[in-house]
């Protein structure tokens, strides 16, 4: 769905808010395929054509931090960045996970954390994988388990206040960021707050129209909203 999203969309410019390669994950194994090259060679292609693509590392890719500054064929390593949007307004964009207090000062924790999680999204796998062979679209078990957990829904609260105090401190607009993997799209004391998800669990973006106007664009739904001969190509572009 990712390449899918990445063929259909035309922009100036593209960020990648951190956790783009799970370097936590290669510790164990190497695991590359062809798929993953596909969505690097477009990325690049998008960034020889004059696409301006800013990759911010989050905790699973943290070794490319030591990186930032560096161009990689076109691609900006940065630890965090502004972008301004059509209509005026400023964003602290960063992945987050400065403000998690169990990444900084726990890191034992969040490994088994992350041991969890991927279990969850074994089971997302399992459960779609039935769900197709009867005909239903993409659903997130994962996304619906963290929902009804009381702790989660706590620390989800704790983190987005935490990248709001931070984006209020900048003096900017409102803040973009990821980490915890839950599309939201809401004003914090003023200060707009949106996480643009993931594409292990939700399958979604953040796009900006030409007006300015952003939008949290659930793929698995757009493109099953798409006519069939567009979901077929999937050359129309949705927004820039």
């Amino acid at each position: 769905m990712l390449l899918d999203f990445i063929r259909t969309m035309e922009c100036e410019s593209l960020y990648l808010v951190g956790d783009i390669v799970d370097g936590w994950k290669m510790r164990s194994g190497w695991y590359w395929p062809q798929t993953h090259n596909d969505v690097v060679q477009k990325v690049l292609r998008l960034a020889r054509r004059g696409v301006a693509v800013i990759y911010v590392p989050g905790n699973h890719d943290e070794v490319i931090r030591d990186f930032c500054g560096v161009h990689f064929g076109g691609v900006v390593v940065a630890r965090d960045a502004i972008h301004e949007t059509a209509d005026g307004r400023r964003f602290l964009v960063t992945h987050g996970d400065e403000f998690d207090a169990v990444v900084q000062h726990a890191k034992w924790l969040a490994l088994l954390g992350d041991w969890a999680y991927r279990a969850l999204l074994a089971s997302n796998t399992l459960i779609n994988r039935v769900r197709r062979r009867f005909g239903f679209g993409y659903w997130s078990f994962s996304a619906f388990a963290k929902t009804r957990v009381k702790k989660a829904l706590q620390f989800i609260e704790n983190f987005e206040q935490a990248v709001a105090n931070e984006a209020r401190r900048r003096g900017v607009d409102g803040v973009i960021c990821g980490h915890i993997h839950k599309a939201e799209m809401r004003d914090i004391d003023g200060i707009a707050y949106i996480n643009d998800g993931d594409w292990v669990e939700s399958c979604t973006a953040l796009v900006e129209h030409t007006d300015g106007r952003l939008e949290i664009l659930d793929w698995a739904k757009t493109r099953l909203a798409l006519p069939v001969p567009a979901r077929a190509r999937l050359t129309e572009p949705l927004a820039a």
